[in-house]
Protein backbone atom coordinates (compact mmCIF):
# COMPACT_ATOMS: atom_id res chain seq x y z
CA UNK A 1 0.00 0.00 0.00
CA UNK A 2 1.26 3.04 -0.78
CA UNK A 3 -0.02 6.49 0.93
CA UNK A 4 1.46 10.20 -0.14
CA UNK A 5 1.32 13.15 1.96
CA UNK A 6 0.95 16.12 -0.01
CA UNK A 7 1.50 19.96 0.85
CA UNK A 8 3.42 19.72 4.73
CA UNK A 9 3.76 22.83 5.90
CA UNK A 10 6.83 21.38 7.27
CA UNK A 11 8.30 18.24 7.35
CA UNK A 12 10.16 17.85 10.52
CA UNK A 13 13.33 15.45 12.40
CA UNK A 14 14.59 14.93 8.10
CA UNK A 15 17.30 12.59 8.63
CA UNK A 16 19.03 11.80 5.73
CA UNK A 17 22.57 10.76 6.76
CA UNK A 18 22.34 7.97 9.58
CA UNK A 19 22.75 8.63 12.70
CA UNK A 20 22.43 6.99 16.37
CA UNK A 21 21.53 10.27 17.99
CA UNK A 22 22.20 13.92 18.78
CA UNK A 23 24.45 15.69 21.46
CA UNK A 24 25.37 19.35 22.30
CA UNK A 25 25.16 21.55 20.35
CA UNK A 26 23.41 19.63 17.65
CA UNK A 27 20.57 19.03 19.75
CA UNK A 28 19.35 22.84 19.40
CA UNK A 29 18.91 21.91 15.15
CA UNK A 30 15.87 20.11 13.89
CA UNK A 31 16.51 19.60 10.21
CA UNK A 32 13.25 20.13 8.07
CA UNK A 33 11.99 20.74 4.91
CA UNK A 34 8.85 23.49 4.69
CA UNK A 35 6.01 22.52 1.53
CA UNK A 36 7.28 19.09 1.56
CA UNK A 37 5.78 15.72 0.53
CA UNK A 38 6.34 12.16 2.20
CA UNK A 39 5.67 8.91 0.41
CA UNK A 40 5.14 5.83 2.49
CA UNK A 41 5.23 2.04 0.70
CA UNK A 42 3.89 -1.10 3.23
CA UNK A 43 4.75 1.26 6.10
CA UNK A 44 7.66 2.43 5.38
CA UNK A 45 9.02 5.58 4.17
CA UNK A 46 9.84 5.60 0.96
CA UNK A 47 10.41 9.14 -0.53
CA UNK A 48 10.21 12.58 0.70
CA UNK A 49 10.70 16.36 -0.48
CA UNK A 50 10.02 19.66 -0.97
CA UNK A 51 6.90 19.34 -3.49
CA UNK A 52 8.24 21.33 -5.96
CA UNK A 53 10.30 17.75 -7.00
CA UNK A 54 7.20 15.98 -5.43
CA UNK A 55 7.03 12.83 -8.58
CA UNK A 56 3.91 11.47 -10.35
CA UNK A 57 3.08 8.65 -8.78
CA UNK A 58 -0.20 6.53 -7.94
CA UNK A 59 -1.14 5.99 -4.50
CA UNK A 60 -3.74 4.33 -2.57
CA UNK A 61 -4.04 7.32 -0.36
CA UNK A 62 -3.32 10.91 -0.57
CA UNK A 63 -3.81 12.92 2.64
CA UNK A 64 -3.73 16.74 1.95
CA UNK A 65 -1.54 18.03 5.00
CA UNK A 66 -1.68 21.91 4.60
CA UNK A 67 -0.98 24.04 7.05
CA UNK A 68 -0.16 21.19 8.93
CA UNK A 69 3.14 19.57 10.48
CA UNK A 70 4.50 16.11 10.11
CA UNK A 71 6.98 14.86 11.99
CA UNK A 72 7.53 11.41 13.33
CA UNK A 73 6.04 9.70 16.17
CA UNK A 74 7.16 10.53 19.92
CA UNK A 75 9.75 7.74 21.23
CA UNK A 76 8.85 6.92 24.92
CA UNK A 77 12.29 5.07 26.63
CA UNK A 78 10.96 4.62 30.15
CA UNK A 79 7.31 3.85 31.35
CA UNK A 80 5.59 1.48 33.60
CA UNK A 81 2.61 1.40 32.31
CA UNK A 82 1.60 -2.16 33.16
CA UNK A 83 0.26 -1.70 36.58
CA UNK A 84 -3.18 -2.75 38.51
CA UNK A 85 -5.57 -0.16 40.43
CA UNK A 86 -3.96 3.03 40.89
CA UNK A 87 -2.83 5.48 44.01
CA UNK A 88 -4.71 8.55 44.16
CA UNK A 89 -4.90 8.05 47.89
CA UNK A 90 -1.46 8.66 48.13
CA UNK A 91 -1.68 11.61 45.92
CA UNK A 92 -3.67 13.43 48.17
CA UNK A 93 -1.28 12.14 51.31
CA UNK A 94 1.45 14.33 49.88
CA UNK A 95 -0.73 17.61 48.89
CA UNK A 96 -1.12 17.09 52.85
CA UNK A 97 2.46 16.86 53.07
CA UNK A 98 3.77 13.15 53.26
CA UNK A 99 6.92 12.81 51.32
CA UNK A 100 7.87 9.67 48.47
CA UNK A 101 9.95 8.34 50.53
CA UNK A 102 8.06 8.75 53.94
CA UNK A 103 5.10 6.92 51.96
CA UNK A 104 6.97 4.20 50.90
CA UNK A 105 8.23 3.79 54.62
CA UNK A 106 4.72 3.28 55.65
CA UNK A 107 3.63 0.59 53.08
CA UNK A 108 2.26 3.07 50.22
CA UNK A 109 4.72 3.66 47.10
CA UNK A 110 5.73 0.70 44.77
CA UNK A 111 4.86 -2.12 47.36
CA UNK A 112 1.30 -0.90 47.23
CA UNK A 113 1.27 -1.17 44.11
CA UNK A 114 2.87 -4.71 43.92
CA UNK A 115 0.00 -5.85 46.39
CA UNK A 116 -2.41 -4.91 44.15
CA UNK A 117 -0.78 -6.47 41.09
CA UNK A 118 -0.27 -9.92 42.85
CA UNK A 119 -4.26 -9.87 43.58
CA UNK A 120 -5.10 -8.89 39.71
CA UNK A 121 -5.17 -11.68 37.08
CA UNK A 122 -3.66 -11.51 34.11
CA UNK A 123 -6.49 -10.92 31.81
CA UNK A 124 -7.80 -8.07 33.89
CA UNK A 125 -3.88 -6.72 33.96
CA UNK A 126 -3.69 -6.65 30.13
CA UNK A 127 -7.32 -5.18 29.63
CA UNK A 128 -5.84 -2.16 32.05
CA UNK A 129 -2.62 -1.70 30.24
CA UNK A 130 -4.33 -1.86 26.92
CA UNK A 131 -6.19 0.89 27.51
CA UNK A 132 -3.68 3.19 28.45
CA UNK A 133 -1.47 1.73 25.60
CA UNK A 134 -3.92 2.94 23.43
CA UNK A 135 -5.03 6.32 25.01
CA UNK A 136 -1.01 7.14 24.32
CA UNK A 137 -0.71 5.68 20.99
CA UNK A 138 -3.67 8.72 20.53
CA UNK A 139 -1.39 11.40 22.08
CA UNK A 140 1.72 10.31 19.47
CA UNK A 141 3.60 7.64 20.81
CA UNK A 142 4.95 5.16 18.33
CA UNK A 143 7.34 3.18 20.04
CA UNK A 144 7.79 2.68 24.06
CA UNK A 145 9.08 0.79 26.63
CA UNK A 146 7.76 -1.12 29.82
CA UNK A 147 9.36 -2.11 32.86
CA UNK A 148 8.31 -4.82 34.70
CA UNK A 149 8.91 -4.24 38.89
CA UNK A 150 5.71 -4.45 40.38
CA UNK A 151 4.96 -7.79 40.43
CA UNK A 152 8.03 -8.48 42.84
CA UNK A 153 7.20 -12.19 43.38
CA UNK A 154 8.05 -14.92 40.73
CA UNK A 155 4.31 -15.38 39.61
CA UNK A 156 3.96 -11.67 39.53
CA UNK A 157 6.83 -10.50 37.70
CA UNK A 158 6.42 -12.93 34.91
CA UNK A 159 2.58 -11.92 35.04
CA UNK A 160 4.00 -8.33 34.28
CA UNK A 161 6.15 -9.56 31.17
CA UNK A 162 3.90 -11.89 29.43
CA UNK A 163 1.23 -9.14 29.55
CA UNK A 164 3.68 -6.54 28.03
CA UNK A 165 4.91 -9.68 25.35
CA UNK A 166 0.67 -9.96 24.68
CA UNK A 167 0.87 -6.27 24.07
CA UNK A 168 3.54 -6.40 21.59
CA UNK A 169 1.53 -8.71 20.07
CA UNK A 170 -1.41 -7.13 19.80
CA UNK A 171 -0.17 -3.47 18.82
CA UNK A 172 1.46 -2.40 16.05
CA UNK A 173 4.03 0.22 17.76
CA UNK A 174 7.58 -0.98 18.79
CA UNK A 175 7.24 -2.29 22.18
CA UNK A 176 10.73 -2.85 24.14
CA UNK A 177 10.33 -4.85 27.60
CA UNK A 178 13.00 -4.53 30.68
CA UNK A 179 12.86 -6.75 33.71
CA UNK A 180 13.31 -4.58 37.31
CA UNK A 181 12.81 -6.89 39.60
CA UNK A 182 15.07 -5.19 41.71
CA UNK A 183 12.62 -2.57 42.33
CA UNK A 184 12.40 -2.32 45.72
CA UNK A 185 12.08 -4.90 48.34
CA UNK A 186 8.92 -7.01 49.01
CA UNK A 187 7.71 -7.18 52.73
CA UNK A 188 8.60 -11.01 52.69
CA UNK A 189 12.36 -9.84 52.30
CA UNK A 190 11.88 -6.71 54.86
CA UNK A 191 15.81 -6.55 56.45
CA UNK A 192 17.17 -9.33 54.27
CA UNK A 193 17.60 -7.36 51.02
CA UNK A 194 20.23 -10.14 49.75
CA UNK A 195 18.10 -13.13 50.21
CA UNK A 196 15.72 -11.42 47.61
CA UNK A 197 18.60 -10.27 45.30
CA UNK A 198 19.52 -14.03 45.15
CA UNK A 199 15.88 -15.17 44.54
CA UNK A 200 15.90 -12.81 41.73
CA UNK A 201 18.88 -13.94 40.34
CA UNK A 202 18.64 -17.95 41.12
CA UNK A 203 14.74 -18.41 40.40
CA UNK A 204 13.34 -15.45 38.43
CA UNK A 205 15.96 -14.41 36.02
CA UNK A 206 16.59 -18.27 34.28
CA UNK A 207 12.27 -18.20 33.83
CA UNK A 208 12.59 -14.86 32.11
CA UNK A 209 15.18 -15.35 29.98
CA UNK A 210 13.64 -18.62 29.04
CA UNK A 211 10.75 -16.83 27.67
CA UNK A 212 12.17 -14.53 25.86
CA UNK A 213 10.62 -11.98 28.06
CA UNK A 214 12.65 -8.69 28.16
CA UNK A 215 15.72 -7.73 26.82
CA UNK A 216 16.84 -5.15 29.23
CA UNK A 217 17.45 -4.98 32.82
CA UNK A 218 17.31 -2.31 35.28
CA UNK A 219 17.57 -1.36 38.88
CA UNK A 220 16.34 1.15 41.30
CA UNK A 221 19.68 2.77 42.40
CA UNK A 222 19.03 4.93 45.28
CA UNK A 223 19.39 5.05 48.96
CA UNK A 224 16.95 3.22 51.17
CA UNK A 225 16.47 0.91 48.12
CA UNK A 226 19.68 -0.65 46.36
CA UNK A 227 23.04 0.34 46.49
CA UNK A 228 26.19 0.33 44.11
CA UNK A 229 27.36 -3.59 44.90
CA UNK A 230 23.56 -4.43 44.43
CA UNK A 231 23.10 -2.88 41.26
CA UNK A 232 26.48 -4.40 40.39
CA UNK A 233 25.33 -7.48 40.98
CA UNK A 234 22.05 -7.60 39.22
CA UNK A 235 23.54 -5.99 35.44
CA UNK A 236 26.30 -8.41 35.91
CA UNK A 237 23.54 -11.25 36.26
CA UNK A 238 21.64 -9.72 33.41
CA UNK A 239 24.46 -9.35 31.42
CA UNK A 240 24.80 -13.34 31.28
CA UNK A 241 21.61 -13.65 29.80
CA UNK A 242 22.14 -10.90 27.56
CA UNK A 243 20.09 -8.25 28.38
CA UNK A 244 21.39 -4.51 28.42
CA UNK A 245 21.32 -2.61 31.14
CA UNK A 246 19.22 0.38 32.36
CA UNK A 247 19.08 2.12 35.09
CA UNK A 248 17.27 4.29 37.64
CA UNK A 249 19.91 6.33 39.26
CA UNK A 250 20.34 10.06 40.77
CA UNK A 251 16.43 10.10 41.31
CA UNK A 252 16.68 11.64 45.25
CA UNK A 253 20.53 10.98 45.71
CA UNK A 254 23.76 11.10 43.89
CA UNK A 255 26.22 8.44 44.85
CA UNK A 256 27.99 7.19 41.64
CA UNK A 257 25.85 4.94 40.10
CA UNK A 258 25.90 6.78 37.11
CA UNK A 259 29.58 5.85 36.74
CA UNK A 260 28.79 2.21 37.23
CA UNK A 261 26.49 2.41 34.67
CA UNK A 262 29.13 3.68 32.59
CA UNK A 263 30.63 0.88 33.68
CA UNK A 264 28.10 -1.29 32.46
CA UNK A 265 28.12 0.23 29.42
CA UNK A 266 24.15 1.07 30.30
CA UNK A 267 22.25 1.81 27.40
CA UNK A 268 20.67 4.64 29.31
CA UNK A 269 20.77 6.50 32.88
CA UNK A 270 17.20 7.62 33.79
CA UNK A 271 15.63 10.06 36.09
CA UNK A 272 19.17 12.80 36.93
CA UNK A 273 17.12 14.95 39.11
CA UNK A 274 20.52 15.08 41.10
CA UNK A 275 23.41 15.51 39.05
CA UNK A 276 26.75 15.98 40.47
CA UNK A 277 29.62 17.45 37.85
CA UNK A 278 31.52 14.28 38.02
CA UNK A 279 28.01 12.38 37.51
CA UNK A 280 28.19 15.14 33.92
CA UNK A 281 31.89 14.18 33.28
CA UNK A 282 31.61 10.50 33.61
CA UNK A 283 28.86 10.49 30.76
CA UNK A 284 31.13 12.16 28.31
CA UNK A 285 32.33 10.32 25.06
CA UNK A 286 30.05 7.36 26.04
CA UNK A 287 27.15 5.95 24.09
CA UNK A 288 25.18 5.98 27.55
CA UNK A 289 22.12 8.30 26.76
CA UNK A 290 21.30 10.31 29.51
CA UNK A 291 17.08 10.10 30.10
CA UNK A 292 15.31 12.45 31.90
CA UNK A 293 11.68 12.43 33.41
CA UNK A 294 9.99 15.76 33.60
CA UNK A 295 6.59 14.56 34.55
CA UNK A 296 7.92 13.00 37.75
CA UNK A 297 9.91 16.06 38.66
CA UNK A 298 6.36 17.94 37.89
CA UNK A 299 4.61 15.53 39.97
CA UNK A 300 6.34 14.99 43.16
CA UNK A 301 7.72 18.70 43.35
CA UNK A 302 11.53 17.70 43.06
CA UNK A 303 14.43 19.26 41.32
CA UNK A 304 14.16 18.53 37.38
CA UNK A 305 17.02 16.63 35.20
CA UNK A 306 19.65 19.87 35.02
CA UNK A 307 19.31 19.90 31.11
CA UNK A 308 21.08 22.81 30.17
CA UNK A 309 24.55 21.91 32.26
CA UNK A 310 23.85 18.13 30.81
CA UNK A 311 23.70 19.60 26.97
CA UNK A 312 26.37 22.67 27.51
CA UNK A 313 28.71 19.93 27.99
CA UNK A 314 28.16 18.26 25.19
CA UNK A 315 25.96 15.33 26.43
CA UNK A 316 22.57 14.04 25.00
CA UNK A 317 19.53 13.81 26.34
CA UNK A 318 16.37 11.90 25.68
CA UNK A 319 12.95 12.96 27.02
CA UNK A 320 10.72 10.13 28.19
CA UNK A 321 7.29 10.18 30.41
CA UNK A 322 8.21 7.53 33.11
CA UNK A 323 4.47 6.86 33.28
CA UNK A 324 3.83 5.12 36.14
CA UNK A 325 0.74 5.13 38.94
CA UNK A 326 2.37 6.47 42.20
CA UNK A 327 5.00 9.49 40.50
CA UNK A 328 3.94 10.04 37.24
CA UNK A 329 0.51 8.58 36.43
CA UNK A 330 0.51 10.24 33.06
CA UNK A 331 2.26 9.51 29.49
CA UNK A 332 1.38 12.52 27.90
CA UNK A 333 4.76 13.13 25.63
CA UNK A 334 3.27 16.50 24.90
CA UNK A 335 3.11 17.20 28.38
CA UNK A 336 6.95 16.08 28.72
CA UNK A 337 8.04 18.39 25.96
CA UNK A 338 6.14 21.14 27.29
CA UNK A 339 7.88 20.73 30.13
CA UNK A 340 11.55 20.28 29.08
CA UNK A 341 11.03 23.73 27.48
CA UNK A 342 9.52 25.52 30.36
CA UNK A 343 10.99 23.88 33.44
CA UNK A 344 14.22 22.58 32.37
CA UNK A 345 14.63 25.80 29.91
CA UNK A 346 14.99 23.32 26.70
CA UNK A 347 15.02 25.06 23.22
CA UNK A 348 11.74 23.67 21.03
CA UNK A 349 13.99 21.59 18.97
CA UNK A 350 16.05 19.96 21.69
CA UNK A 351 13.17 18.90 23.40
CA UNK A 352 11.73 17.45 19.86
CA UNK A 353 14.81 15.99 19.33
CA UNK A 354 15.40 14.18 22.90
CA UNK A 355 11.64 12.65 22.84
CA UNK A 356 12.29 11.17 18.98
CA UNK A 357 15.82 10.45 17.71
CA UNK A 358 17.64 10.05 21.20
CA UNK A 359 14.39 8.64 22.70
CA UNK A 360 14.89 6.06 20.00
CA UNK A 361 18.08 5.62 20.75
CA UNK A 362 17.14 5.24 24.53
CA UNK A 363 15.67 2.00 23.32
CA UNK A 364 17.90 0.42 20.60
CA UNK A 365 15.75 1.98 17.64
CA UNK A 366 17.37 3.66 16.08
CA UNK A 367 17.47 2.33 12.34
CA UNK A 368 13.37 1.89 12.82
CA UNK A 369 12.25 4.84 14.62
CA UNK A 370 12.88 8.41 15.49
CA UNK A 371 13.06 10.26 12.04
CA UNK A 372 12.00 10.97 8.61
CA UNK A 373 14.62 8.60 7.32
CA UNK A 374 14.27 6.32 4.07
CA UNK A 375 13.79 2.74 5.22
CA UNK A 376 12.60 3.57 8.69
CA UNK A 377 8.92 2.83 9.44
CA UNK A 378 5.86 5.39 8.95
CA UNK A 379 5.39 6.38 12.83
CA UNK A 380 3.84 9.58 12.26
CA UNK A 381 1.89 12.47 13.63
CA UNK A 382 0.27 14.98 11.90
CA UNK A 383 -0.74 18.12 14.00
CA UNK A 384 -3.62 20.46 13.27
CA UNK A 385 -2.86 23.84 11.31
CA UNK A 386 -0.21 25.31 13.23
CA UNK A 387 2.00 28.66 12.67
CA UNK A 388 5.45 26.80 13.77
CA UNK A 389 6.45 23.51 15.48
CA UNK A 390 7.11 25.71 18.76
CA UNK A 391 3.72 25.97 19.55
CA UNK A 392 3.24 22.33 20.45
CA UNK A 393 5.30 22.85 23.85
CA UNK A 394 3.73 25.98 23.85
CA UNK A 395 0.47 25.33 24.08
CA UNK A 396 0.44 22.60 27.13
CA UNK A 397 -2.23 20.45 27.83
CA UNK A 398 -3.54 21.03 24.92
CA UNK A 399 -3.84 18.28 21.92
CA UNK A 400 -2.05 19.37 18.57
CA UNK A 401 -2.60 16.03 17.11
CA UNK A 402 -4.95 15.55 13.87
CA UNK A 403 -4.14 11.92 13.33
CA UNK A 404 -1.42 9.75 14.29
CA UNK A 405 -0.05 7.13 11.76
CA UNK A 406 1.43 3.88 12.49
CA UNK A 407 3.30 2.00 9.98
CA UNK A 408 1.96 4.17 7.51
CA UNK A 409 -1.65 3.41 8.52
CA UNK A 410 -3.93 5.75 10.11
CA UNK A 411 -4.76 4.36 13.83
CA UNK A 412 -5.91 7.63 15.50
CA UNK A 413 -8.79 8.72 15.93
CA UNK A 414 -9.44 5.09 16.61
Amino acid sequence: MRIIFKNIKELLQVRKEAISFVSGKQMAILPSIKHAYLVVENGLITDFGSMDTCPEIQADSVVDASGKMLMPSWCDAHTHIVYAGNREAEFVQRIQGMGYEEIAAAGGGILNSAKKLQETSEDSLYEQSSIRLEALIGLGTGAIEIKSGYGLTLEAELKMLRVIRRLKEAYPIEIKATFLGAHAVPEKYKGNKQAYLKMLIDEVLPKVAKEKLAEYIDIFCEKGYFDLADTALMLAAGKKYGWIPKIHVNQFSAFGGVGLGVQFNALSVDHLEEMRAEDIEVLKETKTMPVALPGCSFFLGIPYTPARKMIQAGLPLALASDYNPGSSPSGNMNLVVSLACIKMKMTPEEAINAATINGAYAMGLENEVGSISIGKQANLILTKPLNSYAFIPYAFGSNQIEKVFIKGKEVHPF
